[in-house]
């Protein structure tokens, strides 16, 4: 790569060693999470922008006559409550992240109107070899999540790959052939087709789901995502939050205070790098096909198609999530899952998933799987 050809800061060994004195060291003074409390309004915001409308999250008359007596949250709703499990992650200005996967336990039900409280720390540091952009360092994180009365509601580790934006850009070959290919345009035909998912999608709600009625092998009913649009991005950046995203004032105190945050645009205005979500330039410019969706709205479509199946007796215990790509612009998705094990644990009935994510073609989007704990009816 020539020397004016590149455009952004690169990994650098005097980087990683800053970033490695990190390792296991409480993060203080957090960034300000987009919700402090699951407010009515707040879960409603975050279901509507990963486009669930299960009535236990959004339908306080329907909530308040299941056992939790009132709306509860969608278990990822703590991405909107945590910068660091969403990928805002330190270190290594004007690097590009991209957040790549989450591994979440739940303790806890998110009621209505908690206040929620996180304790964060940089666990690992990895270094890969990558398609995308070559060498590109994995930075994971663990936070943990309380409510007001010090409950612990959830524990989670989070990922981002680091990444050289100029080596993604002229080196990466993980998207030569997506990059050659005309966009797409679906017909009528093809959209009526996939609409019908929609109209079929199953919300267990308030008939329970059984331990003793699932076994080894059933199918968990498809849910689908997409087609991709930046109006869609931007609908869960209004639910989660975006960092990045502010205006005027708030934005020039942003990028002041930031080395690197600031990139310009086509007008020579200093902007975020979030914008690789809905501005295809700058998207191409960092070596991704296209804008393309948020990696914590992907993990939460992902639970979303179990919380789906579970319906309202069942509660989720665990999720995994890898993101194996983007999806730009234009792409569907298919999520998919089957029951693998069954396991009884103090008295419990336990059911875990394994879910695979692929877009219209077929590409491996996610993947990952869920431990979900169901009511057995002899309890």
């Amino acid at each position: 790569m020539s020397e004016d050809t590149k455009q952004f800061p690169k990994i650098t060994e005097q980087g990683m060693d800053a970033l490695r004195q990190r390792i296991g060291v409480k993060i203080e003074n957090t960034l300000e999470p987009w919700c402090h409390e699951a407010t009515r309004d707040n879960i409603r915001h975050y279901s509507h922008g990963i486009g669930d409308d299960n009535p236990l999250w959004c339908d306080p008359d329907y909530a308040s006559e299941t056992s939790y007596g009132g709306i509860i949250a969608p278990p990822s709703f703590l991405f909107a409550c945590s910068r660091i499990i969403s990928g805002y992650v330190g270190g290594l200005p004007g690097v590009h992240a991209m957040w790549a996967g989450a591994d979440f336990t739940w303790h806890n039900v998110i009621r209505r109107n908690d206040e929620i409280h996180t304790e964060a720390s940089l666990k690992d540091l990895i270094v890969h070899d990558t398609q995308f952009s070559g060498r590109a360092v994995q930075q994971i994180y663990h936070v943990r999540f309380f409510n007001g009365e010090g409950d612990l509601l959830s524990e989670a580790d989070s990922w981002c790959f680091r990444t050289d934006r100029d080596a993604a850009r002229e080196e990466g070959t993980k998207y030569t052939e997506l990059k050659e290919k005309p966009d797409v345009e679906y017909s009528e035909a093809d959209l009526a087709e996939f609409f019908r998912h929609y109209e079929d999608e199953e919300v267990r709600g308030a008939t329970p789901r059984y331990y003793e009625d699932v076994s080894v092998g059933d199918a968990v009913p498809r849910v689908v995502k997409g087609p991709m649009t930046v109006t869609g991005f931007i609908a869960y950046a209004q639910g989660w939050g975006g960092l990045y995203i502010r205006a005027n004032k708030l934005a020039w105190k942003q990028v002041k205070a930031h080395r690197g945050l600031g990139i310009k645009n086509k007008y020579g205005i200093p902007d975020c790098p979030e914008r690789v979500h809905w501005e295809d330039e700058f998207a191409t410019r960092v070596g991704a096909p296209a804008a393309y969706d948020y990696g914590p709205e992907r993990c939460s479509w992902m639970t979303h198609h179990l919380t789906n199946w579970m319906g309202d007796s069942g509660f989720l215990r665990s999720c995994y999530t890898e993101i194996r790509r983007h999806n730009p612009v234009g792409d569907m998705l298919f999520i998919d899952g089957t029951v693998k094990r069954k396991f009884v644990e103090d008295g419990l009935g336990y059911v875990e998933v394994e879910q695979k994510a692929l877009q219209q073609d077929g590409e491996l989007s996610a993947r990952g799987h869920g431990v979900v704990r169901l009511p057995m009816r002899n309890n």
